[in-house]
């Protein structure tokens, strides 16, 4: 359970709220909220506007979302490994069968080669989905490596799906670099 005290603002705050009717939100989150993330966004180098931003409930809600919306049942989806294990259950939720491409512990876990990629598209592929940094390995891809896959993405039309729910945690005085920096991916990157 919890050991945190809520702070007293956020209760005051809803002893003090009067509103006489409820409204749901917009489903892809409160506007106002959009705009400050666009903020948030912009001081780490990327210009996105409110109406590119779908908010969830997290990470894993929004990459179950974006599988479900990119793919349809026997679609395949590729994925470096080893990769966050519930990849597996959300590629079960949405009828996509996840194409593993191992990565090695002698390199540190850096990118597969490219030609692996290109061996495991098929005409079922509907993206390719990366954790950066990664979980489990923690390891953090290059600008350069995120052009590789810009590239095959684009040869291919395919999705790039960027779980980087980690991007603030780099160290040794690396910097984590976005997939949604890289020109041209704009229409394919989730």
């Amino acid at each position: 359970q919890p050991d945190i005290k809520t702070p007293e603002v956020m209760l005051e705050a809803v002893r003090n709220f009067k509103e006489p009717v409820v409204e749901y939100s917009h489903s892809a989150g409160i506007r106002s909220y959009r705009e400050k993330l666009t903020g948030y966004y912009a001081e780490h180098g990327i210009h996105i506007t409110a109406d590119d931003i779908i908010v969830g409930a997290g990470a894993s809600e929004a990459i179950l979302f974006a599988m479900n919306s990119i793919a349809d049942e026997g679609d395949e989806i590729i994925i470096p490994e080893p990769f966050y294990a519930n990849y597996n259950g959300f590629a079960i939720n949405a009828g996509v069968k996840v194409v593993p491409i191992p990565s090695s512990i002698d390199d540190g876990f850096a990118l597969p080669p490219i030609d692996a990629f290109e061996k495991a598209i098929t005409p079922r592929t509907k993206a390719i989905v990366i954790c950066n940094p990664n979980n489990p390995t923690g390891y953090l891809y290059s600008r350069e490596e995120l052009e590789i896959l810009r590239d095959i993405v684009l040869k291919h039309d395919l999705f790039l799906i960027a779980d980087e729910v980690y991007r603030e945690f780099c160290y040794d005085g690396k910097e984590h670099f976005s997939v949604m920096q890289l020109e041209g991916l704009e229409q394919n990157v989730i």
